[in-house]
């Protein structure tokens, strides 16, 4: 990334996770820490400092760590030893648990810097966000002067400095990426969607099991969205109906539409990530078929069909069979019939 202006970045991951119940710097976001995944949006930065509360925690990440001197402060302390050992002048700072940051709005905060301020932070129409925000070596005797007080709101920085507030809404960046995440509840629906395939060889049985795992979501109050994996052409409207005629006559788009649903017919290729956007504000979404992709699966292996497994191991969540046995595959295995063991496992999986 070419700069204008050199940037240092911070990662806070000191915090005492009190209402997560464990280090929030650590939980994973598909298969990736929190702390992983915001060190590299700053890896094209001048460098990523960690500050922690204790030695030992991230030293095997190859970042350099700084500690806190004065102990269960909260965040300023954090704040104040990054900014202090940084090597550039300016710093921005982000929580470890902000896992949705990306380093474009970084880069766009970073167009900001000039020497007619301190301080640049991120502001929504709700909140100043200081845990997203530049800060420059200018506020270490203001900080060093509010720790003295016993004043530790981040808030009285921004007070006492030259400080710019960049509005979010004016960024064209979404909201999501300023998301804490600080509850076991913040962190199951950040979850969702759980994206899984129930793959299997043709007439194995996927169609069946999906119906019965719907049922088994429904019943916990999560709302279900089925994307069907087709190898051939398919019709999706019957001959003679109207929109199977515009189809017919050349339409790309084809739609039907009432005061309780709609379908659209669209004659272009795509891909699966496309349609599971397509899949908006669904809690599940189920990938009938799809046995060769990377997405995590069940894979239905039935006797009458075939007697051993087709699909990747190491996308397995696990195997419904009445066939398969466990010792012959690294996953779980359950009886074709055991709709709540297979349930449950989906829901270990995913951590929902």
């Amino acid at each position: 990334m070419e700069q204008s202006i050199k940037l240092s970045t911070g990662i806070l991951a000191g915090g005492k996770s009190s209402r997560m119940g464990t280090n929030k710097a650590l939980l994973q976001l598909n298969n990736r820490s929190f702390i992983d995944r915001l060190a590299d949006e700053m890896s094209g930065f001048s460098e990523t400092l960690i500050s922690a509360a204790h030695k030992g925690e991230y030293e095997g990440m190859g970042l350099p760590v700084v500690y806190d001197e004065h102990k269960d402060i909260g965040p300023i302390e954090g704040i104040y030893q990054i900014v202090k050992h940084a090597s550039e002048k300016y710093v921005f700072i982000c929580a470890a648990d902000m896992p949705f940051m990306k380093r474009e709005l970084i880069e766009y905060m970073a167009e900001f810097i000039s020497s007619d301020y301190d301080c640049f932070v991120l502001t929504d129409d709700k909140h100043v966000h200081p845990l997203c925000a530049i800060y420059s070596k200018a506020v270490l005797p203001v900080i060093d002067e509010l720790i003295a007080e016993g004043s530790y709101r981040l808030i009285n920085i921004f007070n006492k400095v030259r400080t710019k507030y960049i509005r979010l809404e004016y960024t064209g960046f979404d909201k999501k990426l300023v998301r804490n995440i600080n509850t076991r509840d913040e962190y199951k629906k950040m979850q969702l969607p759980a994206v899984f395939c129930v793959s299997g060889l043709k007439d194995s049985g996927k169609t069946w099991l999906i119906i019965k795992l719907i049922n088994e979501f429904i019943n916990e109050n999560y709302t279900v969205g089925v994307i069907k994996h087709d190898g051939h052409d398919y019709l999706m409207d019957y001959e003679g109906t109207d929109t199977e005629r515009f189809a017919r006559a050349g339409a790309q788009v084809s739609a039907i539409f009432s005061d309780t649903q709609y379908s659209v017919n669209v004659r272009r290729r795509v891909d699966v990530e496309k349609m599971i956007s397509e899949a908006e504000g669904v809690d599940i979404i189920i990938l009938e078929g799809l046995k060769s992709s990377s997405y995590p699966k069940i894979e239905v292996v039935r006797r009458e069909i075939s007697c051993q497994s087709v699909c990747g191991q190491n996308t397995l969540i696990c195997i419904a069979t009445d066939v398969v046995s466990p010792e012959s595959v690294k996953c779980p295995v359950y009886d074709i019939d055991d709709i709540k063991g297979i349930f449950l496992c989906l829901k270990r999986y995913f951590e929902i």
